[in-house]
């Protein structure tokens, strides 16, 4: 490789490391730990540039053959400009094959997104602080790893995908809750550690009061704990995130290649990602 040239290269544990500097680089607050996650449920690709050192990322996680989230896309600010996020695109692409795909862009990867296809489906809200002291509602369990298979179906439902890899990844790290109705779960949520502290996610409920109630049963438990919700602006929990303590502090707008279609079904909706890049 001449001087000056940047490789790209299948992404493998040992570049985490280098990852780990690109995303502090942005302020990402992506622990070492959040990196092998995304990792471990994706495929992706670095750019090296002629000392080794990562100057580019790119994960494409694939839920089943139904669609794949494009996500953790970082450039060097050294290296922008020269063409190296439209590679990264690029092999993004090949990864994904014929799935349809889905990202969640910063305002500075909107026009890449844009030209190549992406189109806004929504604007997502980053909440995060320290909640005040909530009383632990009514009607919502703990759930155990033999409520799996129905929660990965009531997921599947919602989403539109398979997304049992991530379930199963995300029960390994952290927990859930459900809201049951006449024995059957009909809502959950689940919480990891993530970042500064723990962000809760996804929230897959019927009705909006159905995913504050599963949020607050994860809240009440942590006084002063440092939290993070991913919502979208249709949700109607904004509003109540803020009530609790979790200030708003960003997010990023919702693409998707091709458009989304609209099923018409009458389904349990998603009220908070399991984060941006996971979807």
């Amino acid at each position: 490789m001449q001087q000056g040239e940047i490789e790209l290269q299948a992404f493998r544990p040992d570049h985490i490391e280098g990852a780990v500097a690109l995303s502090r680089q942005e302020k990402w607050p992506h622990r070492q730990q959040d990196w092998q996650m995304a990792l471990q449920l994706s495929s992706g690709a670095v750019a090296l540039d002629d000392q080794g050192r990562v100057a580019g990322t790119i994960l494409v996680t694939p839920y089943g053959k139904d669609c794949a989230m494009i996500n953790m896309v970082i450039v060097d600010r050294n290296a922008r400009g020269k063409g190296l996020g439209r590679r990264l695109m690029e092999q993004a692409f090949t990864l994904a094959g014929e799935r349809p795909l889905r990202l969640v862009a910063t305002t500075d990867g909107m026009p890449l997104y844009q030209k190549l296809g992406f189109v806004p489906s929504g604007t997502i809200m980053q909440h995060q602080g320290k909640v005040t002291k909530l009383e632990a509602p009514d009607g919502v369990d703990a759930a155990s790893a033999h409520n799996l298979p129905e929660i990965k179906a009531l997921d599947r439902g919602a989403y539109g995908a398979d997304r049992e890899a991530l379930i199963d990844a995300l029960a390994e790290r952290g927990q859930f809750a459900v809201i049951r109705r006449n024995g059957a779960i009909v809502a959950y949520a689940a919480i990891r550690p993530f970042g500064r502290g723990e962000v809760i996610g996804p929230v897959i409920a019927g009705s909006a009061d159905a995913a504050k109630a599963l949020i607050a049963f994860f809240a009440a438990t942590r006084p002063g704990a440092f939290l993070r919700v991913d919502t979208d602006s249709r949700t109607g929990i904004a509003g109540w995130l803020e009530e609790i303590g979790l200030a708003h502090v960003g997010g990023g707008v919702a693409m998707d290649r091709p458009p989304k279609k609209d099923s018409g079904q009458s389904r349990p909706k998603i009220f908070a990602l399991a984060n941006q890049a996971l979807g």
